[in-house]
């Protein structure tokens, strides 16, 4: 949530390319309905936006008791901003100008706080996904994965234990930039199986998909 077109658009493209789906929206109203009507992993919120605060976004946010994480960004010069969003409920800040890769990486950290996890290494079994290092291993060995195929296994393993639904999925992999083939997601999971192992991922019929056994 950002109002400067050029730095949102160069934001997207790098988040994009490091395997998030975003939806970028330029000011404080249209931010308050974007965070009613979908469910996102993180927000990055610029506190500089027109038509309200970014603070007044976190504020509704916090109000209603949703505990998305959420990275706001400011000035250089706006330590009062910084302190602000913190006691407002952000999780954490980033300062302008800021490099991509930094961005991300507290992106990763805020999520993993927000699901109690402190190690950012996700596993099962023989598989290991490292965000950090958008790297994927089986048994030690380095395995290529899409852009696509890396979120499908990602939310799979954050959830370890759980059914995903096939809309979860989508969500996560694709955001909500439009519809996609019905069949889209069981390609990603059939390409995952065939490259990780044909049992790592059960299909739970008629619901989606799950690693590792059921929690209680």
């Amino acid at each position: 949530m950002e109002d400067d077109a050029m730095l949102a658009e160069a934001v997207r493209a790098g988040l994009t390319h490091d395997g998030w789906c975003v939806e970028w929206v330029a000011d404080a109203p249209l931010a308050k309905t974007a965070l009613v009507d979908h469910n996102f992993d993180a927000v990055v919120l610029d506190v500089g936006l027109p038509g309200g605060s970014g603070l007044g976004v976190l504020a509704t946010l916090r109000n209603r008791y949703d505990a998305t994480p959420v990275l706001i960004v400011t000035a250089r010069d706006k330590l009062s901003e910084r302190i602000a969003g913190l006691d407002a409920g952000a999780d954490d800040y980033i300062v302008k100008p800021f490099q991509l890769d930094e961005l991300c990486a507290r992106l990763r950290a805020v999520m993993r706080r927000s699901q109690g996890r402190v190690s950012p290494v996700l596993s099962c079994g023989a598989v290991v996904l490292d965000p950090a290092r958008r790297l994927v291993t089986r048994d030690g060995e380095p395995v290529a994965l899409s852009g696509h195929e890396f979120r499908t296994l990602m939310l799979l393993l954050e959830r370890q234990g759980r059914v995903v639904t096939r809309e979860q999925l989508e969500e996560s992999v694709y955001g909500s930039s439009g519809t996609i083939e019905s069949n889209t997601i069981a390609v990603y999971v059939h390409q995952l199986r065939r490259k990780l192992g044909e049992q790592l991922i059960v299909t739970v019929h008629g619901y989606g998909y799950r690693i590792g056994g059921v929690s209680a």
